[in-house]
């Protein structure tokens, strides 16, 4: 009987404590925020131009940068104009936001389609010799 509750009570307790105490924790040094604030400062020169940040806690937040400080910058969202205070210490990266397909990547698929329908113009006349054949694709 008292071994039961004690295994039920050291169990209890086990379970408490593992959902009271953080997951993870971010201990980010000033090496790690001067880069951050060193990218952000970068990126806040060019006042077209998106961003994107990502915190710890895996969320992410888009908008144009309008002030940087010494322990912060002020992000705002290009939907609705909201400012946004962000820490240094809070952010685990700072980017130029994608704008969906990037120019080189349209290059490479015209090049890939250029070369499959110039391909299909030279090999078709040499596989259906001038029309004899009739199965294929021919």
């Amino acid at each position: 009987m008292i071994k039961t509750r004690f295994t039920f009570a050291l169990s209890l307790i086990i379970t408490v404590v593992s959902f009271g105490l953080p997951a993870t924790v971010f201990a980010q040094t000033s090496a790690d925020a001067e880069k951050i604030r060193a990218r952000v400062q970068v990126l806040s020169a060019s006042k077209d131009s998106q961003v994107e940040v990502k915190f710890h806690d895996k969320t992410t937040a888009k908008g144009h940068i309008v002030s940087v400080e010494p322990v912060s910058f002020t992000l705002k969202d290009p939907k609705d104009g909201k400012l946004q205070s962000i820490s240094y210490s809070e952010v685990n990266s700072v980017s130029k936001a994608s704008s969906g397909v990037s120019t080189k990547t349209w290059i490479i698929i015209a090049g890939v389609a250029a070369g499959a329908v110039t391909t299909w113009l030279i090999v078709k006349p040499a596989v259906c010799d001038g029309g004899a054949q009739t199965r294929g694709v021919c």
